[in-house]
């Protein structure tokens, strides 16, 4: 898939998307911040979130839903942390003065709507609306490229959406992902993108990752994940539900600096390389006379060794098939082998 110049996909570095999600809570001099901390550790992207409340839910019962990592209730959350208009299309700007990519996931019909205005590059969709076909649909109608958080999902609730995505004919991704906050290890289930891959053959796959840390999604490079989206902020002593699981400037560098280390050293089989030879010359060991050999002589353990350096003409692994072969000629002790040597 390709979002404005960048290419995503196994093989090109893996996209890294801070995301910056709601860590602002509503603070655009925090948001401002967390951009330029992304920034400056090398990240490519990041990503906000579009909250348009009244659009988005009900208020009687979403002042009574309290979510798992917080504790006050959803409308209360998001209510503190949604930005206007103005501010949304600020943060764009600003990103995008900086010549990074700006994502920013919709959950609401209205959002979406006015991110299309703001004229984004790609839509991200969140696991909790993994399932909402018709707001999946209705971001399809844009005809942009599409990434797809399937947490809370199993592949029978992601197969309509994807089908959405290809009715439509748009370049996608699917995120794997576990909403849990934090995700212990060994809930995060890695091997679930070797799912999404045979399943989903046409579909670039990442990791939107909830676990402490860079761990898994160094882990997930060597698995086929192109895109890594981590929950970003400025200052881990920050109030807000998502900090506890967020990575700060410091480990964002770190996984800008990892991700593109495992990424390249994935490349290549098991061969021989040409810039191995200059090791080659002195770890190899080439057969050498042990004592001299008189001319008619055969070789034999009591006269002929292998020793270093691997410069001779004839290698260790040579070494069993020169046994009880005749010397055309002496040879002195301590010297390597020759082919003119050697009937």
């Amino acid at each position: 898939m390709k979002i404005g110049k960048r290419i995503v996909n196994e093989n090109h570095r893996p996209f890294i998307v801070a995301d910056i999600g709601i860590n602002h809570e509503g603070s655009l001099e925090k948001a401002i911040r967390m951009i330029d901390d992304a920034y400056a550790a090398g990240i490519e992207c990041v990503k906000f979130q579009r909250h348009i409340i009244e659009d988005e839910m009900l208020e009687k019962e979403a002042s009574k839903t309290i979510p798992g990592n917080a504790t006050e209730s959803i409308w209360e959350i998001m209510k503190r942390c949604s930005l206007s208009p103005e501010e949304v299309k600020r943060l764009k700007d600003y990103v995008e003065n900086r010549g990074m990519i700006y994502l920013c996931t919709p959950f609401s019909r209205r959002a979406a709507d006015e991110l299309q205005e703001l004229g984004v590059e790609a839509f991200k969709i969140g696991s909790g609306e993994c399932n909402n076909y018709p707001l999946i649909e209705h971001i399809a109608s844009f005809g942009k490229p599409v990434i797809l958080s399937t947490g809370m999902n199993n592949l029978n609730t992601i197969n309509p959406a994807v089908e959405i995505l290809e009715k439509a004919k748009l370049e996608y991704a699917l995120l794997h992902c576990t909403s849990i906050y934090p995700t212990p290890y060994e809930k995060v289930r890695l091997n679930a993108l070797k799912e999404l891959a045979t399943q989903f053959p046409d579909a670039v796959l990442g990791l939107s990752d909830h676990s402490k840390g860079i761990y898994t999604c160094l882990g997930a490079v060597p698995l086929g994940a192109s895109i890594l989206e981590k929950h970003f902020t400025s200052d881990k002593n920050w109030l807000g539900p998502d900090i506890p699981i967020s990575i700060d400037p410091s480990e964002a560098k770190d996984l800008v600096i990892g991700s593109r280390a495992i990424w390249s050293s994935l490349k290549g089989g098991k061969e021989i390389l040409e810039e191995e030879q200059p090791t080659i010359n002195f770890a190899y060991a080439s057969v050498v006379s042990t004592k001299p050999i008189r001319k008619g002589e055969r070789l034999s353990p009591e006269n002929s060794w292998i020793k270093r350096p691997g410069t001779g003409e004839f290698l260790a692994k040579d070494y069993e098939g020169l046994i009880g072969r005749v010397v055309r000629e002496d040879i002195p002790a301590n010297v390597q082998l020759k082919r003119r040597n050697i009937e």
